[in-house]
């Protein structure tokens, strides 16, 4: 490394939130840019340390940790504290597509499998890849690149979501004519429209698909393959099919007036605020606002932070978010979360911040589970009731204690429901005949995606349930790499 004793000499420093009285009062990135130097210094806090654990992605006891596409991340962590930036980038971009969106929206496993994690704070890999991409951005290294010959064979991507991207952006470079279908008006999927503005720009999503297109990658909004085209004409077009959907299917919560108005699933509540947003900056009202409401978060989740910060900026009257686990601690357990797993710790997110800041504390609640919910004579939610509750394991099982006078009423104008995902919609998956898991995900083996219908493979969240943005891009590629292979006999993909 250019500065090995780098990890002693400097801090960790991350890119940096603005102020949170000042940016909850508009949509613009809630985060401000590193500089150079700045940048420099982190990169050398990257060890030399032998056996490096943070670009291999694997899953320890169910949780993601290193780095699922592999990122080839002490070599461009070097390479940037010499300042070689766009030797440093086109180090990031061989193992991912988008590390643009990778340094806003991924969970960063690879920093809780760093080496100088095990006793200091780890490498701030993700503002270092931000930094490299927004560099080769602004520097205008980041150009369109056309395959130079094309194979004849087209091949349908049905969704663009990352792991749709992924898969588009690796089968066009092998020369492939490439048709993305997208049912939102928007390309992105959930990179659009799960995603809050203030943590991920649409510009910066129609930026990449913007490289995409001129690449010779086309894209088709406003269709539903299914529907707005039948999966008939869908195999007399295209030679391939891969299936990249997601899991957007909602969970919901099976108790006492669950179907009250005023009760949304968390995706419908960012979905919307995102579009009215880029529509027309909110003019239309077409979105479900929490102004002057009493909001509940149901969720301790990423997704439940994005309300909070959606639900501060809309100027709500009071904010809670409910966790149903207890609060954590500041410090991983050694024996029960030990490194390289990621450390399950206590964290303030961005979302918790602006809440405190705004509203005066940290808007959430601990072992809180919800018993019902309470309308009023038109239907409305106006309360929910809670129960507090110990969650402990036995012999692999979870089980959850209600604890007897722990009850507790909530006003509620606003609740979302940030609890996740049960899998993917069926309809296309039916209308193809494709199998799918006793979890209602598609049927293809990782490594394979190949389904049981010739032709058809499957990645990311509809092949391997909710999961991390980067998983979807891992999939997406290697499942580039096998249909290619199918097409052709043989693979030029990694």
């Amino acid at each position: 490394m250019g500065k090995q004793t780098g990890f002693m000499e400097y801090e960790r420093q991350a890119r940096p939130g603005r102020e949170p009285a000042v940016r909850t009062k508009d949509w613009n990135d809630y985060t401000a840019p590193l500089s150079d130097k700045e940048v420099q210094i982190q990169g050398a806090r990257c060890m030399d340390c032998g056996v490096p654990t943070c670009h291999s992605g694997m899953e320890i006891n169910g949780v993601t940790t290193g780095c699922p596409v592999y990122h080839l991340i002490p070599e461009w962590n070097h390479l940037a504290y010499e300042g070689r930036w766009q030797e440093a980038l086109e180090r990031a971009h061989e193992k991912n597509n988008f590390p643009e969106f990778t340094g806003i929206a991924c969970p960063a496993p690879c920093e809780g499998a760093c080496v100088l994690g095990i006793n200091d704070d780890p490498v701030a890999i993700r503002s270092v890849e931000r930094s490299l991409i927004e560099k080769g951005f602004e520097e205008g290294w980041v150009v369109p690149n056309p395959p130079r010959m094309r194979t004849g064979k087209r091949v349908a991507v049905v969704g663009s979501g990352p792991a749709g991207l992924a898969a588009a952006a690796q089968l066009n470079q092998a020369g492939h004519s490439v048709t993305v279908f997208e049912k939102d008006d928007r390309p992105g999927g959930l990179l659009t429209y799960g995603i809050p503005e203030m943590k991920l720009s649409y510009e910066i999503v129609k930026r990449r698909v913007d490289i995409l297109e001129q690449e010779g990658i086309e894209f088709i909004t406003n269709t539903e393959v299914g529907k707005d085209i039948t999966t008939s004409e869908l195999d007399a077009e295209f030679d391939s099919v891969i299936l990249c959907g997601g899991a957007t299917v909602h969970r919901n919560i099976e108790v006492e007036g669950h179907n009250l108005k005023g009760v949304h699933p968390a995706m419908d509540f960012l979905h919307a605020n995102t579009k009215s947003l880029l529509d027309s900056e909110h003019a239309d009202g077409n979105y479900i606002s929490a102004e002057d409401k009493n909001v509940i978060v149901i969720g301790g989740g990423d997704t439940g932070t994005d309300c909070l910060a959606t639900a501060v900026r809309h100027n709500c009257k009071s904010l809670t978010q409910f966790d149903i686990y207890e609060k954590k601690n500041l410090l991983r357990d050694e024996e029960a979360n030990p490194w390289p797993q990621y450390p399950t710790i206590h964290r303030v997110e961005y979302g918790h911040t602006e809440a405190a800041s705004v509203l005066g504390e940290d808007p959430r609640a601990y072992a809180v589970s919800t018993t019902k919910f309470v309308g009023d004579e038109n239907g409305h939610i106006k309360e929910v009731h809670t129960i507090n509750v110990k969650t402990r394991y036995e012999k692999g099982k979870k089980i959850r204690e209600e604890i007897p006078g722990t009850e507790k009423v909530w006003p509620a104008d606003l609740v979302l429901l940030a609890i996740g995902f049960t899998g993917p919609e069926q309809s296309l998956i039916e209308q193809l005949n494709v199998e799918t898991t006793a979890k209602s995900t598609v049927d293809a083996v990782y490594g394979d995606y190949q389904t049981n219908v010739e032709g058809v493979f499957a990645a990311g969240d509809i092949r391997r349930g909710q999961s991390l943005i980067v998983w979807a891009i891992n999939e997406g590629r290697e499942a580039a790499r096998e249909c290619d292979r199918y097409l052709m006999g043989e693979t030029i993909l990694p």
